[in-house]
């Protein structure tokens, strides 16, 4: 595993370097951390680090995490509303909640775990022991429609099509404030943000990320907007609605910190799913409506 290069900034100058690797590192508690620390994985300029240390703002950290141990996914009889289904994949309609694959933190109870448990063996190998079937993803608390492959040419074939751009994603949301245009496109690179390693961000650096965006319906102080991906980086649509200042409803990450009464994280739907059939080639467009939660908070906030 490559080792991960951080530099903290000088808001961090005084900070016992434990605590700080946690809060930079994604899934790594503060233990962890000292861990790493203890077993020589973090060093500046090749010498190992005490976990006690404060920062001084000026280290270059090297820190390198040792190999995931893996997770055994395991069936469980965990309800899905299943859209479209044949021999070959397997579409559905994700609740709010609900992991999409088995992680750190996220041992079972996941989509994953459902689909084992649904469709016993018939998931495709190609995303490895972890993510068996699995082509896409979405967000925890992101609802909405997802696709698994129910063998490995399936897989493959759905996952050239992300590469070509012929997979469609839509999706719909409440953004916050009025957005000024009645359609665009936000064509910005997103990667690991320098400053919290938790978080996906816009920089020069990152990978190529496109999102067009449309106005569906003005609303008091916001906007519903269907977006559709012509990427698929994490958080895409969250970062990309961000950074023309009008962040998605409800998202805490990359908007305002307060929760939005009624809702459960980010007011972020996946409504619609266009693909071609990997055995006939014929076109498949599944859509599903908006759930009830979002469905309120446009009632809220029409004008």
């Amino acid at each position: 595993m490559e080792p991960i290069i951080l530099q903290p900034e000088q808001d961090s100058v005084g900070v016992r370097v434990d605590a700080w690797l946690a809060s930079q590192v994604e899934g790594l508690t503060r233990s962890a951390a000292a861990r790493l620390l203890e077993e020589g994985r973090v060093t500046c300029g090749g010498r190992a680090l005490a976990k006690n240390l404060r920062l001084n703002g000026t280290e270059v950290l090297e820190i390198l995490l040792p190999e995931p141990e893996p997770i055994d996914a395991q069936p469980q009889n965990i309800p899905l509303d299943i859209v479209y289904e044949d021999g070959d994949v397997i579409v559905v309609n994700k609740p709010k909640g609900l992991v999409v694959h088995p992680a750190p933190g996220h041992p079972d109870g996941t989509l994953v775990n459902a689909l084992l448990y649904h469709c016993g063996e018939s998931l495709s190998g190609v995303g490895g022991a972890l993510r068996p079937g699995i082509v896409h993803r979405i967000d925890r608390d992101t609802s909405g429609l997802i696709i698994a492959a129910k063998n490995d040419p399936a897989h493959q074939s759905l996952a050239a099509q992300l590469q070509d751009h012929t997979l469609a994603r839509i999706y719909e949301c409440i953004v916050v404030g009025n957005l000024r245009e009645d359609a665009g496109t936000v064509d910005a690179p997103i990667g690991r943000s320098p400053k919290d390693r938790k978080k996906m961000a816009v920089v020069s650096n990152g990978r190529p990320a496109v999102t067009h965006w449309q106005v569906l319906q003005r609303l008091t102080g916001g906007t519903h907007t269907r977006c559709r991906l012509e990427t698929g980086r994490t958080h895409q649509i969250r970062v990309h609605m961000a950074c023309i200042g009008h962040p998605i409803l409800g998202d805490t990450v990359y908007g305002a910190k307060k929760p939005v009464l009624g809702l459960q994280g980010q007011c972020l739907h996946a409504e619609g799913l266009c693909f071609r059939h990997p055995r006939t080639g014929e076109a498949v467009e599944l859509h599903c409506g908006l759930p009830a939660e979002f469905q309120a908070q446009l009632r809220k906030m029409t004008l």
